[in-house]
């Protein structure tokens, strides 16, 4: 995957990819018309965050305007409410409201939503940025 190799980089590296986390790349089987130049390319990372992990999963499009289209999502559990998690983690983001009932989105512009949802006595957020 030649043509994804630098966005694949700019993107593990932002992500905090290094010695702690571990990573998963998926490539497509056997039989498969085409080169890998011309086909999606998931990749699965774990990213420790102290007593937790973030679990992004990245997906990177060849042959796109910019060379090489790139999208992810940024999964995390936090211990805390969603209004605390807001303040502590997301504080420069502006509310959007609710999506529909339990979901609510923060928007960190035309290319970055954060979404979050009570997960027990925690809340889950889930970061999807389109890289451009």
């Amino acid at each position: 995957m030649v043509a994804c190799a630098a966005r694949l980089e700019q993107v593990s590296n932002f992500l905090g990819f290094g010695p702690e986390a571990g990573a998963y790349l998926m490539t497509s089987g056997a039989g498969t018309s085409g080169s890998a130049d011309q086909r999606l390319l998931p990749l699965v990372l774990e990213v420790p965050l102290g007593p937790t992990s973030a679990f992004i999963s990245a997906s990177f499009a060849p042959n796109q305007a910019n060379g090489c289209g790139a999208t992810y999502d940024a999964v995390v559990y936090w211990p805390q409410a969603c209004e605390a998690v807001v303040t502590s983690q997301f504080g420069t983001l502006r509310r959007l409201g609710l999506l529909k009932r339990d979901v609510l989105v923060l928007d960190g512009g035309p290319a970055t939503k954060v979404f979050l949802m009570a997960a027990g006595a925690g809340c889950i957020s889930v970061k999807k940025e389109v890289v451009l």
